[in-house]
């Protein structure tokens, strides 16, 4: 979709490769929306492609494409961002191109076998070939091996580089996560008799892998955009990144604990999970507000003595990374508290609840810093000093987040009146699932959720179709 972006002198081998990756990560952004608005549709009308494209296909082609094109463009930002942290070229660019064009092939064709395919006979063949029918990690073996192998050129990549070049505290952070974020991923490329073993460790990638790993990799990100982008002081940014290492390891760990009830262990990982789950999004937060303040400070300052001061060089990323701020600490700490709080997720557990804290806190922690990172990768391509937002920018962003959040509440309320009626008064049967969901709560909510659905479709138009043009504009201007 970005392919008519031409590089220039601006842009090194390395931030070319993070543009291929950005290519096709916008590509899988747009399948995952049409894919959830499929999925809601079918919450209204379950009939709808009956025994052509049900709804589990749908949900599953959804989730996954929701985590594969995150993954490509958190490969793409680290390409945009290795030869200007370490001062070298990138190390095995050809073998990390290669990497590239592997990864992609497989992802098409898991894609075209969850969608044609669909399910196996459930022998060993199916979990090789078809898909493992674990959720949300349901990548047949084949491309499980195939997935890190080409993480571990990915890592061999920035390894070398970083070995090769300067050693900074940002790129350091990034070093050590990377290497967590391949092992964590191998806890879920087995699985034992035992369900309740088995579920122990299929946490460790579900919940870990992203509430650990991710959320690191987003600090490194950010540190460095906000450098690049307002002229932070890099001790500040690189301490509250320390710090977040810290806090993150140890409460993602723990954090993990909120699941861990439901699948036998002891009823004190309620606490601990709830506790310490919450914690990790405050580094992060913390960061940008210290940053900012001081941003702010230094332009009083300046203007104080009639100079410029640092101005913001790229105002659509830096609006998208803002957003990442606050979209964190709602979407992963406000959303996720509540509803992980024992006394609570006894009621909420597997309702509409989750499906809200899931949506909030993967655009709100996640999608908002890489699409930041898109706009920092079209200004690179491009060679433009300074780029401003355009109409099209700032329908992107608040369509995209005004849809995001209204499909939030809908599904909050939702929840809401699952646990009123499935839990509370009915005692969670079976008989109680299927008579909450066909209340005029539950089935307004859903219907507002469709809605909301398609403005964030509307929105992600507007944002591609910024992503074609702006860069474009921003030079013929600077020109």
């Amino acid at each position: 979709m970005l392919a008519s972006i031409k590089t220039n002198s601006f842009t090194n081998e390395g931030q070319k490769l993070g543009m291929m990756y950005f290519r096709v990560a916008i590509i899988l952004f747009g399948a995952q929306l049409l894919m959830g608005l499929i999925a809601a549709f079918q919450f209204l009308v379950p009939g709808f492609l009956f025994e052509l494209f049900d709804f589990s296909v749908a949900r599953m082609v959804h989730i996954n494409a929701l985590i594969v094109w995150m993954l490509y463009a958190m490969i793409g930002s680290v390409y945009m961002m290795i030869t200007d942290e370490t001062g070298v070229e990138t190390v095995g660019i050809k073998l990390g191109k290669l990497g590239f064009w592997v990864l992609t092939a497989a992802v098409t064709v898991v894609v075209l076998v969850y969608i044609f395919v669909q399910v196996g006979s459930g022998t060993e063949a199916s979990i090789w070939l078809i898909h493992e029918g674990r959720e949300y990690i349901e990548a047949p073996r084949w491309a499980d091996i195939g997935i890190v192998v080409v993480v571990l050129i990915f890592y061999y990549n920035v390894f070398a580089s970083y070995m090769a070049g300067k050693q900074t505290g940002i790129m350091t952070v990034m070093v050590a996560n990377l290497m967590a974020l391949a092992g964590l991923y191998l806890a879920g490329m087995f699985f034992t008799d035992n369900i309740s073993m088995d579920q122990f460790w299929w946490w460790w990638v579900i919940h870990l892998w992203v509430e650990a790993t991710w959320e690191v990799f987003v600090g490194t990100l950010a540190a460095y955009a906000l450098i690049k982008l307002i002229g932070a002081k890099r001790e500040i940014v690189e301490m509250w990144l320390w710090i977040e290492v810290l806090m993150l390891f140890g409460s993602g760990i723990l954090g993990l604990g909120h699941h861990y009830f439901w699948i036998g262990t002891p009823e004190y990982w309620w606490e601990i999970g709830a506790l310490f789950s919450s914690l990790e999004p405050v580094p992060l937060i913390a960061m940008f507000v210290h940053v900012l303040y001081d941003w702010g400070k230094e332009q009083g300052e300046a203007h104080g003595r009639g100079e410029e001061g640092n101005v913001v060089t790229n105002s659509p990323a830096m609006a998208w990374i803002v957003t990442n701020a606050f979209g964190n600490f709602l979407g992963a700490g406000v959303w996720g508290f509540f509803h992980t709080l024992p006394q609570v997720n006894i009621y909420t557990h597997g309702t509409q609840f989750t499906a809200a804290h899931g949506h909030l806190s993967f655009f709100g922690a996640y999608a908002t810093i890489l699409i930041g990172m898109m706009y920092y990768g079209v200004q690179k391509a491009h060679g433009v000093e300074k780029m401003k937002m355009n109409f099209n920018s700032k329908m992107g962003i608040f369509l995209i987040t005004f849809g995001v959040l209204g499909m939030t509440v809908a599904l909050t309320i939702a929840g809401y009146e699952q646990v009123l009626v499935e839990r509370a008064e009915l005692g969670g049967t079976w008989n109680a699932f299927f008579v909450a969901q066909e209340l005029p709560w539950y089935i307004q909510a859903q219907l507002w959720r469709t809605i909301m659905g398609v403005v964030t479709l509307v929105g992600f138009i507007y944002l591609v179709w910024d992503l074609l043009t702006i860069g474009k504009k921003n030079k013929a201007q600077q020109i």
